[in-house]
C-alpha cells in the first residue's frame, strides 16, 4: 500500500508538473518522426533525454527553417524531463518578452524572474521573430543573464547567429547574447526541408493523381 501511494503521488505530481510547463503535450517524443532527421540530431536527441545536460546548467540551440521539427523535439525532450521529476517552462519567445514588459511597467520584473528561476529548464520557442523594439530587446537579455549558470535556456531559432544583431539591435549586446548562450552549450542544427511543406506536397499530389480504375470496374467494362 505504501508503494502505491507513492507511485500515486508521483504520478500527480507529474501532472502537476506538465500543466505547469504549459508544454504542447500533442508535440511527444512518440510522436516525433525521427527517421526524417539527420543521424547526428537523433543521437544528440537521445543524450539530452537522459537530462544530465540540466544538471550541468547547460543550454541547447536548436537551428533551422521554420516547419523543420525543431519545436517538436524540444517539446519532446521537455516532456520526457518533466515526467523524470524536473521544472520545464515552455513559452513562445515573442509572448514572454511581452509579458516581461509588462512586468517591468508594472515593477513586477524582478519577482517575475525570480519566479522563472525556479524552472530548471526554459523553453524559448522562435527566437528568431522577436525583432522589435529596443525595450524587448532589454528585457530578453536580463532573462538570458539572469539564467546564465543558473539554469539551462532551450531555444530554436530559424536565424543563425550571423543574423541576431536584428534581435539585439547593436553588435556588443549580440555579441553578450551569443556567449551567454554559447558558454555551456548544445547545438543542434536540423538541415531539413519543411515538415509542413513536405505534407502540403504529399497532399496537393494525392489530389492531382488519377484514379486508377478498380479490378471489379475492369471486369464490368464492355468488350470492344
Amino acid at each position: 500500500m505504501a508503494q502505491r501511494e507513492c507511485q500515486e503521488r508521483r504520478h500527480k505530481r507529474v501532472e502537476r508538473l506538465l500543466s505547469d510547463s504549459r508544454l504542447p503535450l500533442e508535440k511527444s517524443w512518440s510522436a516525433l518522426d525521427l527517421k526524417r532527421l539527420p543521424a547526428k540530431v537523433v543521437q544528440q536527441a537521445r543524450t539530452l533525454l537522459e537530462g544530465s545536460f540540466v544538471d550541468r546548467r547547460e543550454n541547447v540551440l536548436v537551428f533551422g527553417q521554420p516547419g523543420s521539427g525543431k519545436t517538436h523535439l524540444l517539446a519532446a525532450i521537455s516532456q520526457e524531463l518533466v515526467r523524470a521529476g524536473r521544472k520545464v517552462l515552455f513559452r513562445k519567445c515573442g509572448l514572454l518578452v511581452q509579458e516581461l514588459l509588462a512586468a517591468k511597467r508594472d515593477l513586477k520584473l524582478p519577482r517575475v524572474l525570480k519566479n522563472m528561476a525556479g524552472y530548471e529548464a526554459l523553453v524559448l520557442d522562435d527566437l528568431g521573430y522577436v525583432q522589435q523594439s529596443r525595450e524587448e530587446m532589454e528585457v530578453l537579455f536580463m532573462l538570458l543573464a539572469e539564467r546564465y549558470e543558473r539554469g539551462s535556456v532551450l531555444l530554436t531559432s530559424n536565424l543563425p547567429f550571423s543574423g541576431w544583431e536584428a534581435i539585439f539591435k547593436d553588435a556588443m549586446t549580440t555579441a553578450a547574447a551569443i556567449d551567454r548562450l554559447v558558454h555551456h552549450s548544445v547545438i543542434v542544427e536540423f538541415n531539413v526541408s519543411s515538415y509542413r511543406a513536405e505534407a502540403a506536397k504529399k497532399a496537393k499530389q494525392l489530389r492531382t493523381e488519377p484514379t486508377k480504375p478498380t479490378v471489379a470496374s475492369e471486369a464490368n467494362k464492355p468488350p470492344e
